[in-house]
């Protein structure tokens, strides 16, 4: 007997979120996410995203023990946007029994079905910028701490469910840092300048958090990002809370900015890998030991991989080589950091567009993530 009880108070919250912890617990390729950045985020008075998003969290029993989770989440905007009443399911995570998965999609369902929804799809976060997709290739990589990992058995699940299909599949690439930045980029990047007069524009912190280059950059990701799948336009208050979480922590040298005079055009923001860290965790916690790990990442980037984590260009700039800018003058400093390899982010398969920017690296897709949808 399967039994759904929905999260009600503080203490469960945190049960919810420990679930995770519990099912991975040595897994060699999961990576455990940030034990109060997962609280922030699933609370409405920490996150800013409940502006326009509602949420409910389920927690499936067996015999008294916690077997599976699952959060319900209507995204307001993003239904307007798309002109659909979708409620998304994200934080999906269950034992190997199919009875408990489908127990806790059909809270969801319900759940949005009350509140006026006629489909369901995910596994979707609040935002874009939170993780997306089901793994369904790629379950033997070292995940990251931006992307869902989970075990073989969850996809299996969906396919026996019924009335669940593919709704978008997104890819990640592991990319080699080459020796020398590649002539191509070399010749494009010197082409751009001379041709259009851009430039790249290497940001300091205070122009990021006082000078309001921090806010240009989402509300350019806003611009880049608006015909993405699922996407919902960043409100200020969503912005501020990225720019807080990301913004002040980054070291400079690995965020580039293309600038056409004083309009910024496009952005690359990239993080040394935190994956080998966090497993050195204990459950995602910083404290007693964990922090250690964490700091020889920031200060010392003591990890050979770099995370992609997100790069945006305006359209009418990417058919002018805006893009070779940005790697340009990254791979440069990947190069003086030693670092070896770079994981990109999801990307949409249908992409064609940044999926081609990879051509001229020696890149591997290994990872696919993999969206569901379901008319009820």
């Amino acid at each position: 007997m399967i039994e759904i009880h929905q999260v009600k108070n503080h203490h469960q919250l945190k049960q919810f979120v420990q679930f995770y912890y519990d099912l991975y617990r040595g897994n060699k390729y999961a990576v455990p996410y940030l034990f109060f950045d997962e609280m922030a985020t699933l609370r409405s008075d920490k996150n800013p995203s409940f502006e326009c998003c509602e949420a409910a969290y389920f927690l499936a029993y067996r015999e008294g023990k916690i077997v599976g989770r699952v959060a319900a989440i209507i995204n307001r905007r993003a239904n307007e946007r798309w002109n659909c009443h979708q409620v998304r399911f994200g934080w999906f995570d269950f034992i190997d029994d199919i009875e408990v998965s489908t127990a806790l999609l059909k809270a969801v369902e319900d759940w949005g079905r009350e509140r006026g929804m006629s489909e369901i799809a995910g596994p979707l976060g609040f935002i874009d910028t939170d993780r997306e997709g089901m793994l369904v290739e790629g379950f033997d990589q070292l995940s990251t701490m931006y992307i869902n990992y989970n075990y073989p058995y969850y996809p299996q699940h969906m396919e026996r469910m019924s009335g669940f299909n593919k709704d978008n599949d997104y890819v990640e690439c592991k990319v080699k840092v080459p020796e020398k930045v590649p002539e191509k980029f070399s010749k494009i990047t010197e082409l751009v300048r001379s041709r259009y007069g851009l430039r790249v524009h290497k940001f300091s912190r205070k122009e990021l958090i006082e000078g309001g280059y921090g806010k240009r950059v989402f509300d350019l990701l806003n611009a880049t990002y608006k015909d993405l799948y699922g996407f919902s336009q960043l409100s200020d208050r969503q912005i501020k809370k990225l720019v807080n979480d990301y913004i002040k922590i980054a070291d400079m040298n690995l965020l580039t900015a293309v600038m056409d005079g004083d309009t910024m055009v496009g952005f690359g923001i990239t993080f040394p890998s935190f994956s080998r860290a966090l497993q050195k965790t204990r459950d995602g916690r910083l404290f007693p030991f964990g922090w250690w790990h964490v700091l020889k990442i920031l200060k010392w980037h003591k990890t050979p991989i770099v995370d992609l984590l997100l790069i945006g260009v305006l359209p009418e700039y990417r058919a002018k080589g805006a893009n070779a800018l940005i790697f340009d003058d990254l791979i440069r400093w990947f190069q003086r950091y030693g670092f070896e390899w770079a994981e990109t982010g999801p990307q949409m398969e249908t992409n064609e567009g940044v999926l081609s920017q990879w051509q001229y690296l020696e890149a591997i897709q290994h990872r696919r993530h993999r969206c569901y949808r379901k008319k009820f």
